[in-house]
């Protein structure tokens, strides 16, 4: 109408700029698929009204690349973790940090380096 292109017309794709893209969504595809599987049935002990948090999870018997695990922390205002702790291959940690102040997480690491994504704990059932 009047001159006026519309629509998504393949003289408007900037090619360089979908290649890289698209190399990015590989490469972190490639990262996850490297990496153990998420953490299940992560959850936090809310009864004990203390400052430790104690965190508890399934360790995957499935997966021979797991080399252990990682608790994950970040103050409530931030966007990304700020900190970790290497617990090795086990079920579960206690920290001597406040469920009150900080988000927590826990993550996977493989024997090549690569982490899972981290799961957030739910509260215990009691």
């Amino acid at each position: 109408m009047n001159g006026t292109v519309y629509g998504d017309l393949i003289d408007f794709v900037d090619f360089e700029y979908t290649a890289r893209v698209a190399k990015v969504n590989l490469a972190t595809l490639w990262s996850l698929a490297m990496a153990p599987g998420k953490v299940r049935n992560v959850t936090v002990d809310t009864q004990v009204l203390d400052n430790d948090t104690r965190l508890k999870w399934v360790v995957s018997g499935e997966e021979e690349n797991l080399e252990g695990y990682e608790v994950v922390w970040r103050a409530t205002t931030e966007a990304l973790w700020t900190s970790y702790l290497a617990v090795g291959k086990v079920g579960s940690a206690t920290l001597q940090l406040s469920k009150d102040n900080v988000i927590f997480g826990v993550r996977a690491v493989g024997k090549n380096g690569y982490r899972s994504p981290a799961t957030f704990p739910f509260p215990a059932a009691t």
